[in-house]
């Protein structure tokens, strides 16, 4: 029956649509209770009506009900998956492409303790202080980053004292030798992969804090603190950057003057630009830290040294005339807590001057055997170099566990056919796939052998190569973790919403990583010191008519490279023909550099201005330089493996590596290395390779050697990992 009625928003629940109209026809069963009843014609009718109504009050007090326990709805049928959206593990359909051995590749790819890196895995994946959870049956562990501030700074202190019982940390510091030193890295990187906060909790206290003192102290200086700093008696800190001055060291503003009264220092703060500013570890937990000061004797300044103060007592207090405050929530790295240290007059011995560089007599005489004041300065640095090695490798892990993930991803993920009615594609069956990922795969295998030999480099370290650890490690930290940056953007996108998920890891890496370009130097700052350092080579071996020696600039002594005027594919290829192109590079900025910061300085400005003028050619050599390094590292690499697969498979990761480099550096046109025509061969055979690297790809990352646990549930089953029944649980 019909009723002819004006609407009532506020007492019937209509659509929008149906209050359009101020008149509308309105059947009986549309009210939610019988409130209305004009049908005279049957008592039936008025009992179904009854029942009705009856029923729908029932329906909707079971949804109400439901919103207000927040019960999930009861799925009434069984949902069935579409064919093209049934996971198949990539190892199903991958298998028949591997070609080489993964355990060997691994060998080449990790350089050393092996071992110990998969004793560590474990202990982790085993403690549920690792947040460990499983999803689809199997086993992941990363950190809550649901957790607030507050409580991820405590797990990280937990996670610590859980390593610490279980002798991770023995020799880190008081161990002598390479071996001990690679045990260290090695264990360092593997805790890197797991929680950057929680490595670099442990690179500020060994690193930093216990680098400075076991490099920049002496006997009196290790015997106190050394073991002590290993075994987590105290808890130290490392203060050099300050609230105005970070890069810039040398223009810190803290003072240390002496008092020879007393025998003291007196370390100050004389302005807010001064404090000390995001040291980490100082907020909650340190009780000491390594303090750099302008040292003033006698009214002169002697520039940047390095004390030991104690900030905090036994029990957590601060100390007297200290201050301390947070330096707040963070883009990622919570589970660090950075803090800024005002110093008030703060009182300490005179044995507390970190001394085998300069030190201070009794009296008050200044003492040290270096004269040359930055020759002075850049002793001081050396713990930064420990920072930078570790920071570079670091990179190249984390990028590791995100192409991984995003290629075992790109391996099962299906979207869009070709054909009207056929099956989706894989993801990384695309060739505009491909060359988003395996052009970056490329890259971190290169950067894998370039960190081996830097690590190398830094363990057998002598007074002699210093100089060129500092300068090898600028280039490597700032090349490294621009491209981990990058790389995470890309397997971020690549991964589509699956990408944005916490639980994946890629999208929390891009917050948790982003500090490394600025973390122990700045990356600009870093390309413009190397392209100094090399000018500096430069002019003293054109001075003294010498060759050059090191830093791989021996290629400067021979003629010139001739780059063909017509490429063929074998020709671009062949790793002669890369090197030679790199050395071109190389050599000519380096050219064109010294002569723009001459002509600089021939128009009256100084050599320091000269050079800031010619930032950009700075950057374009720093760039070179670290690319070249690289690719020298690659060949040697597969030069020293026997003809097989394993040297088939990194000769097209080189090459590609090489091709993509030449591809995304306008420097190659910009100053004629290449003509149009042969930089459009080498772009044409970017796509090539990446095709015959595609039946590898799954080989390639699985030769990375890490745990399933590390990755993440996209890189597994992600339909299961998103069902409706880990949606309950």
């Amino acid at each position: 029956m019909l009723l002819r009625t004006k609407r009532k928003a506020s007492t019937f629940p209509f659509s929008k649509n149906q209050n359009q109209n101020q008149n509308q026809n309105i059947s009986v069963s549309d009210f939610p209770f019988n409130i209305i009843n004009q049908s005279p014609n049957s008592h039936n009718h008025r009992l179904s009506t009854l029942n009705m109504d009856t029923n729908r009050i029932s329906r909707r007090t079971e949804i109400l009900s439901n919103h207000l326990r927040h019960d999930p709805p009861t799925a009434t049928t069984l949902l069935q998956h579409n064919a093209c959206l049934c996971y198949s593990p990539p190892e199903l359909s991958e298998s028949n492409h591997v070609t080489f051995d993964t355990t060997e590749m691994r060998k080449l790819l990790d350089g050393h303790n092996l071992e110990d890196r998969d004793w560590l895995f474990g202990l982790m994946i085993q403690s549920r202080l690792f947040n460990r959870r499983e999803i689809d049956g199997r086993v992941f562990v990363s950190p809550d980053y649901n957790q607030s501030m507050e409580q991820q700074r405590e797990m990280t202190m937990k996670r610590i004292s859980y390593l610490l019982d279980r002798g991770v940390f023995r020799g880190w510091l008081t161990g002598d030798g390479p071996r001990e030193e690679l045990r260290k890295l090695a264990l360092h990187e593997v805790i890197g992969m797991y929680d950057h906060s929680l490595a670099v909790k442990l690179g500020v206290h060994i690193f930093l804090w216990g680098g400075a003192v076991k490099f920049l102290g002496t006997k009196r200086h290790h015997d106190k603190w050394l073991r002590a700093t290993e075994n987590y008696e105290l808890k130290g800190c490392f203060a050099m950057s300050e609230l105005g001055h970070g890069s810039n060291v040398r223009g810190i503003e803290t003072i240390t003057t002496y008092d020879p009264n007393t025998g003291q220092f007196v370390i100050n703060t004389p302005c807010e630009s001064a404090q000390k500013y995001w040291i980490g570890g100082a907020a909650n937990h340190a009780t000491h830290t390594i303090v750099f000061s302008q040292l003033n004797i006698n009214g002169s300044n002697q520039g940047v040294h390095a004390f030991i103060a104690q900030i905090r007592d036994s029990d957590g207090n601060i100390c007297p005339n200290i201050r301390i405050a947070e330096c707040g929530h963070k883009i990622g790295l919570n589970g660090v807590d950075n803090g800024r240290i005002w110093f008030d007059n703060v009182r300490i011995p005179r044995e507390n001057l970190l001394n085998s560089v300069a030190d201070v007599s009794p009296s008050g005489e200044y003492l040290s055997a270096i004269k040359n004041a930055d020759q002075r300065f850049g002793a001081f640095l050396a713990p930064l170099t420990s920072g930078r090695v570790t920071i570079a490798v670091s990179s190249v892990y984390i990028s590791k566990i995100s192409l991984a993930i995003a290629i075992r991803y790109a391996l099962t993920r299906r979207a869009f056919s070709i054909t009207p009615n056929g099956p989706e594609v894989l993801l990384l069956d695309y060739p505009s796939h491909q060359q988003r990922l395996l052009p970056l795969l490329a890259k971190i295998y290169a950067m894998s052998f370039a960190s081996i030999e830097l690590k190398m480099m830094y363990v057998n370290r002598t007074p002699e190569s210093n100089k060129a650890i500092h300068i090898v490690s600028s280039a490597y930290k700032a090349t490294f973790t621009w491209n981990n940056m990058r790389t995470l953007q890309e397997c971020r996108e690549a991964c589509g919403g699956q990408g944005v998920k916490t639980e994946n890891r890629i999208g929390q890496f891009k917050g948790e990583f982003d500090v490394h370009s600025t973390f122990e130097g700045d990356n600009n700052v870093l390309m413009q010191q190397i392209s100094k350092a090399l000018l500096a080579e430069y002019i003293a071996c054109q001075t003294k008519n010498k060759p050059f020696k090191g830093l791989g600039l021996e290629h400067m002594n021979k003629p010139l490279p001739v780059i063909p005027s017509k490429l063929t594919s074998s020709t671009i290829k062949s790793s002669e023909f890369q090197i030679d192109l790199f050395h071109l590079r190389e050599r000519d900025l380096l050219k064109r550099f010294a002569e723009e910061v001459s002509e600089h300085q021939s128009n009256g400005n100084s050599k320091e201005y000269a050079f800031i003028l010619s930032y950009q050619l700075a950057e374009d050599l720093g760039r070179a330089f670290s690319e070249r390094a690289i690719l020298k590292t690659f060949i040697e690499a597969e030069s020293a493996l026997p003809a097989g697969s394993l040297k088939d498979v990194l000769s097209l990761l080189r090459s590609l590596y090489a091709l993509i480099s030449v591809d995304e550096d306008a420097a190659f046109l910009r100053y004629g290395y290449l003509s149009t025509e042969n930089a459009s061969a080498v772009r044409k055979e970017v796509p090539k390779l990446c095709a015959e690297l595609r039946p590898h790809a799954l080989a390639l990352v699985n030769s990375f050697g890490i745990p399933d646990a590390f990755l993440s549930p996209m890189a597994y089953n992600w339909v299961e990992s998103n069902s409706w029944s880990t949606a309950q649980h």
